[in-house]
């Protein structure tokens, strides 16, 4: 346990756990709720454990084990610690304006060139749903016709999801919206924002596991932000092989911005707009 003042909780830090307990931790959320740690980056989950130990004011590791042993909404809360990533309407402003005046009117003309009706979009990881909202907002000023556009929404964390499905937020999830979409698409409710049901009948949320799901949803753009970070460089490669087997021959990979093509995967997509992290899907050299 990590030395404090009398009368305070400990000040955790990722440190702090032995490899005895990191490895029960690990155990628990693998058999009770499919979640796999061994590829992630060690150094990170420790960090997040420390943060949920600080945030329950656990007096030590072990009492700690044995409420998650016992109380499966705290399991829920650590794996919702470890699983999300900060996020916000529109973040990064600049990918969904190209998103808006490039990607998403080319996939739509060339689904249409196809004989196709329907475009599949999916956001990997979308924590509390501001990324496939962004979405679904884009999609919905665009004012497409003739096409159904699917928004898929997915996350390791069922209450996350849940959340997610809710659609309401603090105005600071909101500081990248502008003030018409936000009049025209949301409802202030006691200091918070709901989003109107039109956009989040738009989308569809489910839960999914890139790390041990034994098969992806098909789709012509993928938005995979901002979670590659967290995996070893092995894991990186192999989802990013199984994205490129899911998306559409023409379809599109979005990265978060600290992330990048790793190994083989640079013969798998072509770079279209670096900065942004927009990559197209290609056919890989035999």
């Amino acid at each position: 346990m990590r030395d404090c003042v009398p009368g305070q909780s400990p000040v955790w830090t990722g440190d702090d756990l032995s490899e005895q307990e990191f490895a029960e931790i690990m155990i628990l959320l693998r058999d009770r709720r499919q979640f796999r740690l061994d590829n992630y980056k060690d150094r990170c989950i420790r960090r997040r454990i420390a943060k949920r130990l600080r945030a329950v004011g656990a007096e030590d590791v072990s009492g700690y084990l044995g409420r998650l042993r016992t109380d499966d909404d705290e399991l829920d809360a650590l794996l919702s610690t470890l699983s999300i990533h900060v996020s916000r309407f529109f973040r990064n402003p600049d990918t969904f304006q190209v998103l808006e005046r490039e990607i998403l009117p080319d996939l739509c003309q060339r689904a249409r060139a196809e004989g196709r009706k329907q475009l599949r979009l999916w956001s990997v990881g979308c924590a509390a749903g501001e990324e496939p909202y962004s979405l679904a907002l884009l999609v919905d000023e665009m004012g497409l016709e003739g096409l159904q556009v699917d928004i898929l929404g997915t996350d390791v964390s069922e209450p996350v999801l849940a959340t997610a499905r809710q659609g309401i937020y603090d105005r600071n999830r909101l500081s990248e919206v502008p003030a018409s979409v936000l009049q025209k698409y949301f409802q202030e409710d006691a200091g918070s924002y709901r989003l109107t049901s039109r956009i989040r009948d738009k989308v569809h949320f489910e839960r999914h596991n890139i790390m041990t799901a034994e098969s992806f949803p098909p789709a012509d753009l993928i938005l995979c932000r901002n979670v590659l970070i967290y995996f070893s460089r092995a894991e990186q490669e192999r989802i990013l092989a199984c994205f490129h087997e899911v998306l559409s021959e023409y379809g599109v990979l979005v990265l978060g911005r600290s992330e990048v093509l790793v190994g083989k995967m640079r013969s798998l997509y072509q770079s279209e707009f670096s900065t942004e992290r927009i990559y197209r899907r290609m056919m890989p050299v035999t």
